[in-house]
C-alpha cells in the first residue's frame, strides 16, 4: 500500500497526521504538488513536485496510483479516477470516496460549478472542525489496521 496526496490544498493538519501514520506503520507517503514542500526527515515520506498547470498533479496521481492505495484529496473528479482505478479516496474531512457514493458526489460538484458560473455565490469550503480532523484521523487508522491486518494475512 502507498499513500498519495493532492497536496497542494491539503491542510497542514491533515499532512501532520499523515506523517505520523506513516512513519509509525512505515507506509510509503508521497506528497504531490505544484510547488516545493517541506516534509519531515523520513525514509518512508516523500515530496513529487510537478509542474504548474491545471490538474498535473492530479493527473501525475492518477498514473502513479495501484489498487489498494489510498489518495488523500478533496478534488472529487481525482477521487472519482483513483476509486475506478481499484484504490481508495479519502477526503481530508474523513469521507471516504467509494463507488456507490462517487456518482452523487460528481453530480453535487457539477450542480455547484454550474451555480457558480451563472453568478450564484455558493461561498467557499468551512475551516476543519476538530470533529472532521478526528473523522479523519480515525477513518485513515481503520483503512490502515485493515491493509496491514490483510497484508499480514494473505
Amino acid at each position: 500500500m502507498h499513500i498519495w496526496v493532492d497536496a497542494d490544498a491539503c491542510p497542514r493538519v491533515i499532512k501532520d497526521i499523515l506523517y505520523r501514520a506513516a512513519e509509525r506503520r512505515g507506509i510509503p507517503l508521497t506528497l504531490v504538488a505544484n510547488q516545493p514542500l517541506t516534509v519531515p526527515p523520513s525514509r518512508h515520506i516523500r515530496t513529487q513536485q510537478v509542474g504548474a498547470g491545471f490538474d498535473v498533479a492530479d493527473n501525475h496521481i492518477v498514473a502513479q496510483v495501484a489498487p489498494g492505495d489510498l489518495v488523500i484529496t478533496a478534488d472529487i473528479p481525482l477521487a472519482a479516477e483513483v476509486v475506478e482505478k481499484g484504490a481508495q479516496a479519502l477526503d481530508p474531512r474523513g469521507e471516504l470516496y467509494t463507488t456507490e457514493n462517487i456518482r452523487q458526489r460528481l453530480n453535487m460538484r457539477d450542480f455547484m460549478d454550474t451555480l457558480r458560473s451563472s453568478g450564484v455565490d455558493t461561498g467557499g469550503p468551512a475551516s476543519l472542525s476538530q470533529t472532521e480532523r478526528q473523522a479523519f484521523a480515525n477513518h485513515l487508522d481503520r483503512i490502515l489496521t485493515k491493509r496491514i491486518s490483510a497484508g499480514s494475512s494473505g
